[in-house]
C-alpha cells in the first residue's frame, strides 16, 4: 500500500561558517511547505551531516555553506554518502556559490545550487519535484 508521506530534510551547516540564518529561513520555509525537518545546527563535520542523515532517513541534505569551503566539504559528504551506498538522497547547496563552482559541484553529484536571493518557493518546489514521497 503506498501511502504519501511528508518529505524528510536534513538542512547543515558545515565546517566553521557561523552565519545560519538563511539556514533557518529556509529550515521554516520547508516546514510550513509541509515538510519533515531536521537541522543539525552549526559547525558540523561532514561525517556527522552524512551520520544525521542516515540515522534520520532523510529525502534529501541541504547544505548551507558561505565560508568558501564549498569545494573542500561539499565533496567530502558526497563522497560518504557513497561509501555508506546512500544513492537516493537528493544534496543541494546553498551560498555564496562562484559560477564555475556550482557546475563542478553538480558535475560531483549536487543535484541544485541555490544562490543568495533564490526564491523559497523555488527551493519547495525543486524538492517537491525530485523527492518521491510515496513509500
Amino acid at each position: 500500500m503506498n501511502r504519501e508521506r511528508k518529505i524528510r530534510v536534513v538542512i547543515a551547516k558545515p565546517g566553521l561558517d557561523g552565519h545560519d540564518r538563511g539556514a533557518k529561513i529556509i529550515a521554516r520555509a520547508l516546514r510550513d511547505a509541509g515538510m519533515e525537518v531536521i537541522y543539525t545546527g552549526l559547525h558540523q563535520t561532514p561525517e556527522q551531516i552524512v551520520e544525521t542523515a542516515i540515522q534520520e532517513d532523510a529525502d534529501a541534505v541541504g547544505i548551507s555553506i558561505l565560508s568558501g569551503a564549498h569545494m573542500t566539504l561539499v565533496p567530502k559528504i558526497l563522497d560518504g554518502f557513497k561509501s555508506n551506498g546512500i544513492e537516493d538522497v537528493v544534496v543541494v547547496v546553498g551560498g555564496t556559490i562562484p559560477k564555475p563552482d556550482v557546475e563542478e559541484l553538480k558535475r560531483q553529484g549536487v543535484a541544485e545550487v541555490f544562490t543568495p536571493g533564490a526564491p523559497v518557493s523555488e527551493i519547495v518546489d525543486f524538492l517537491r519535484e525530485r523527492v518521491p514521497v510515496t513509500r
